[in-house]
């Protein structure tokens, strides 16, 4: 992806992610998020050009929420833009920030996500969001057992054990994040012993609704330069997404997550992913899905994505290390959700990751963000500056 300039990721800022936070409401959640990213950056709110601001408004049912956030983000008298995109909603508040500074119309744009799903009704909104004569076939929400059964019919109780496994390790390292908002203490026998939403998708295998915001400060080079904070490259970004209308029993061809994969992978002459990225940020709505998806990010046909959850491979010490963070399973205010992945994909090279900081040095982080209908967003961060 040719860009005019380059970007710098010059601070980054996140609110803890709670299951309830009746003590503020949306505006003063945002502003937590501002301040921090603004004492992080060093930069004063001032110097800001142009604010890009997203969530899930429906959820809420707050229209509009960017023209009163004004009283929180400082966006008076500054450019402003709003996006919601579902899922990947935090993700494209990334790829636009980087396109308003890499294209010369501003030098210094703040991103801001967030959700205060407490405010209103998460599954009203969902269920609420397509007809339904015309969109019947369309799956709205993350409920779904369908990829844990097919994973099952091809692999075996291996799988499952693997989906549990998985939703053990984000629980691991969620407890390591103090920012993060389910923080539990389980075991695989509490995976496989929880109540079924749609068999083989059990309750501690999907995501919470959670409350909080994030914010991350995007920088042209010469204004990265006069900054203090330690720099994170913006490599590349591609957004890939399928048709509004399909057909369920085509499940397995929807696979945009391989297909951004390979486009990211080919522009930055990567050509394996588990020796040359150091940490991935992955969206995972539920273990199935990120059980699923891990083969699809990274190519393995057969299941050998299971194997490694089974060895160990994917944890903050092994040799592809996922969701040091704790990933959505454990922390997703939906308007944040994605955002969330690059900031954490960002701290992880600034080596500022806190007791969740993988033990190596990280030169190239891998974030994705999914959502709508089979819509991925993915990013490639780096700790050196791009060639373009």
């Amino acid at each position: 992806m040719k860009k005019t300039r380059n970007v710098a990721i010059a601070g980054v800022g996140q609110t803890k992610h709670r299951g309830h936070r009746e003590d503020v409401n949306l505006a003063e959640l945002v502003s937590e998020a501002v301040e921090e990213v603004l004492a992080d950056s060093m930069v004063d709110l001032s110097d800001i050009d142009a604010i890009v601001h997203g969530n899930m408004e429906l959820f809420e049912g707050v229209h509009q929420p960017d023209m009163w956030h004004v009283i929180a983000d400082g966006g008076y008298g500054k450019a402003g833009y709003r996006i919601t995109t579902g899922g990947t909603t935090g993700t494209t508040l990334v790829s636009a920030a980087d396109h308003l500074v890499a294209s010369g119309m501003h030098d210094l744009v703040l991103a801001i996500g967030f959700e205060k799903q407490e405010e209103g009704m998460t599954t009203t909104g969902i269920t609420n969001m397509s007809c339904p004569l015309w969109d019947r076939e369309v799956q709205t929400g993350a409920i779904t057992g369908t990829t844990g059964v097919i994973m099952m019919n091809k692999f075996g109780q291996k799988a499952e054990e693997a989906a549990a496994e998985l939703r053990v390790l984000m629980a691991t390292n969620a407890r390591k994040n103090f920012k993060a908002h389910l923080r539990l203490d389980i075991t695989r026998k509490d995976v496989l012993d929880s109540r079924v939403l749609a068999w083989p998708l059990r309750l501690l295998h999907m995501c919470p609704e959670s409350n909080g915001a994030c914010a991350m400060l995007f920088a042209s080079e010469e204004m990265a330069k006069k900054l203090p904070q330690k720099k994170v490259w913006m490599h590349d970004h591609v957004t890939i997404h399928r048709q509004e209308f399909f057909d369920f029993a085509h499940l397995e061809d929807l696979n945009t997550h391989g297909e951004a994969a390979r486009i990211i992978y080919t522009r930055n002459g990567i050509v394996n992913p588990i020796k040359q990225i150091g940490v991935f940020e992955m969206y995972d709505p539920s273990s199935w899905w990120a059980l699923d998806w891990l083969g699809k990010f990274l190519f393995m046909e057969n299941g050998e994505q299971i194997d490694m959850v089974l060895n160990g491979d994917f944890a903050i010490d092994g040799k592809f290390p996922v969701n040091p963070s704790g990933g959505v399973v454990s922390t997703n205010p939906i308007g944040a959700t994605a955002i969330i992945r690059v900031a954490e994909a960002a701290l992880q090279i600034r080596g500022d990751a806190d007791d969740h900081q993988v033990p190596r040095d990280i030169n190239l982080a891998l974030a994705s963000g999914f959502g709508g209908t089979f819509w991925t967003v993915l990013h490639l961060l780096g700790k050196d500056k791009p060639n373009h």
